[in-house]
């Protein structure tokens, strides 16, 4: 269906307002700008801010739902005859090589993580919205697999794609905050993905391999 004015209204004031407050967060630090200064520089009133976003941290972190779903997105998506494995390293790959903002590879990002690093509270909330993420991938590998309740399998293989996940990104953050070339460091995290990928073993490289139709 369309989206109807008012609809789009909304998602406009909603980015306009998640727009000036990360320009804001990245010119002072998040600790030292407040809602009533976001609101002002917006123009709306704070209960508006509040109304889209209920705390200080989503205004910065606006598309961690996104970010929450990713792993459990590409096993869902994984091919016929692939593994849920197979499918998080191909599509983790496929955006290093493509030098993908997806995976922090893009000029800035270093400003980005700064911000998180002299926040407590957002440091706090990045580690909530991994161990979501880490759920989410377990739900969705217990779904896609039949596994029985109480089947240890899916939580062990969701803790290693989730390892290899927070490897990567780790390193490519530290690559970035330490001024290095987004082309240059999606090279190194190749091989370093291809290492990731060695260290796994066969229960989880092999698991959920999804059947042809």
């Amino acid at each position: 269906m369309a989206e109807g004015l008012r609809e789009r209204k909304k998602r406009q004031t909603r980015q306009h307002i998640s727009d000036m407050a990360t320009g804001l967060f990245l010119e002072r630090g998040f600790d030292d700008v407040t809602i009533a200064e976001i609101a002002e520089v917006c123009e709306v009133s704070v209960n508006t801010v509040y109304n889209y976003f209920p705390a200080k941290e989503d205004l910065f972190m606006d598309r961690s739902a996104g970010l929450v779903d990713r792993l459990a997105r590409y096993v869902r998506g994984r091919g016929a005859g692939e593994s849920a494995a197979a499918a998080v390293l191909r599509e983790l790959r496929e955006q290093v090589e493509a030098v993908s903002p997806a995976v922090g590879l893009v000029e800035g990002y270093d400003r980005f993580l700064r911000v998180i690093e002299g926040a407590a509270t957002l440091k706090a909330r990045l580690w909530h919205l991994q161990q979501e993420q880490l759920t989410r991938l377990e739900e969705t590998l217990r779904q896609e697999a039949g596994a029985a309740a109480d089947d240890w399998l899916p939580l062990l293989v969701a803790g290693q794609l989730n390892w290899v996940h927070a490897t990567l990104t780790a390193h490519i953050a530290r690559a970035m905050m330490a001024g290095r070339a987004p082309d240059e460091v999606s090279r190194e995290a190749l091989v370093l993905l291809d290492d990731l990928e060695d260290a796994l073993g066969g229960k989880v490289l092999n698991y959920a391999v999804r059947g042809g139709r």
